[in-house]
């Protein structure tokens, strides 16, 4: 008799829960929103160091990071700085690399001359918006500056020529605060392969590997965007910490020199890296790329055609742009290849990584900083969980960077590695 009292509450209890309505199931913004909220974007890459060198010479004075808008001058053609700390809160960005670009056509000496500038106005620029920003050398800073809603800033550099080939310029450039170098811009350095340059090296040179040893040591991430496929796959044979793409796509989609080749995402699974994907249309878009490959051939031919009279070579050109217009692409585009990432070697290994104020334009719907939120709809609208899309956001950059930490202070005591001075 118990057990049928027992079977019959039971019966009822299953009742009354199977009669009670469905939770509603979230709209693919309230999980986007949701995601933000636990996960800020941690991005990877932004110019704005070289807008200010570009645009005010690195002189701060007069100089609104509030809100940049009113940098446009369309009298010149200047478009307005895509970056400004009202649309950074908008994009609910949380972390942001700082990238601190100097000239690849530069020479040694002027290149860590001008990169020392970089690193000087990127931190005069942190302090004066102590308010909203702090500099931030670790991940446990980042993690503090998220408690205090500031947006924790760190410093990259983009380019191996920053260090002038010295370790001991690669060691003080650490210690300035730099926490990650690209081993290459579009040019080759005298010791690696750019993906957009004759190789020379067939990838790394054996300094080129005691570059990436070093880096490691010191604990800085080393980033191959901008590199060529077997300077990719050199760096991860020698990487004993994850290594990251700060802003580069998936070739697969895109055959831009400077996208991940299949080969390379399958390494960086291995290595427990990152591709934080960018907002360029001809990275993103082969419309794009094949739009960029006729932009050049014209702009060569008005050149040749108009030898000495290079105003009207221009005015040609203006005509040609105006007339064909770059192919945009849009948000759906650059879901594409986080998607492609994501499933070809796993949601752990994706990021963002916008290069906002190093490109002139952008896919349509991501113009500026405050659009990231955007995207997080178009991904959580094709089935991304707020898991998953936390790991896109910041997560993967957070393990990224204690795991390189990590690496760095288990050989704490190793010797720094020693190469000579050049004169």
């Amino acid at each position: 008799m118990r057990h049928f009292a027992m079977f019959a509450a039971a019966a009822s209890l299953l009742a009354v829960t199977t009669s009670l309505p469905a939770k509603p199931a979230r709209t693919p913004e309230q999980v986007a929103a949701a995601a933000l909220a636990a996960a800020p974007v941690w991005d990877g890459h932004n110019d704005v160091p070289e807008q200010l060198r570009d645009r005010r010479r690195n002189i701060l004075e007069g100089f609104d990071f509030t809100d940049t808008l009113p940098t446009a001058d369309p009298a010149k053609g200047v478009a307005a700085m895509q970056t400004d700390l009202r649309r950074l809160r908008r994009g609910q960005v949380g972390a942001q690399f700082w990238s601190v670009y100097v000239s690849a056509n530069l020479n040694d000496q002027q290149a860590v001359q001008a990169t020392l500038e970089q690193i000087d106005v990127t931190r005069r620029l942190v302090a004066r918006y102590s308010a909203d920003m702090m500099l931030c050398l670790d991940s446990a800073c980042v993690e503090a500056a998220w408690k205090q809603r500031k947006i924790a800033s760190l410093m990259g550099m983009e380019g191996g020529h920053s260090i002038g080939g010295s370790l001991a310029v690669l060691r003080q450039m650490y210690a300035l605060g730099a926490r990650y170098m690209t081993l290459t811009h579009f040019k080759n350095t005298t010791w690696a392969d750019a993906s957009t340059d004759e190789a020379k090296h067939d990838g790394l040179t054996a300094f080129g590997k005691d570059v990436v040893r070093e880096m490691q040591r010191l604990g800085m991430l080393v980033d191959l965007s901008h590199v060529s496929e077997k300077t990719m796959l050199d760096a991860m044979a020698v990487a004993g910490a994850p290594v990251i793409f700060s802003h580069s796509q998936a070739f697969a989609l895109n055959q831009h020199p400077r996208n991940v080749p299949d080969r390379a995402l399958d390494a960086l699974k291995a290595n427990g890296g990152i591709v934080m994907v960018n907002f360029y249309p001809p990275y993103v878009l082969e419309a794009a790329r094949q739009w960029s490959a006729e932009h050049d051939a014209a702009e060569t031919r008005f050149k040749a055609l108009n030898r000495g009279n290079p105003d009207r070579a221009r005015a040609l050109l203006a005509e040609w742009d105006k007339a064909h217009p770059m192919p945009r692409g849009s948000i759906k585009d650059v879901a594409d290849h986080i998607d492609y990432i994501a499933k070809r070697i796993g949601v752990d290994h994706v990021g963002l990584g916008g290069d906002m104020d190093g490109i002139e334009t952008t896919v349509a719907g991501m113009e500026d900083v405050s659009t990231y939120p955007a995207l997080f709809v178009e991904l959580a609208r094709r089935g991304w969980s707020q898991q998953d899309l936390e790991k896109l956001a910041s997560r993967n950059m957070m393990r990224v960077l204690k795991a390189a930490e990590a690496y760095a202070q288990a050989h704490r005591n190793d010797p720094p590695i020693e190469n000579p001075t050049s004169f």
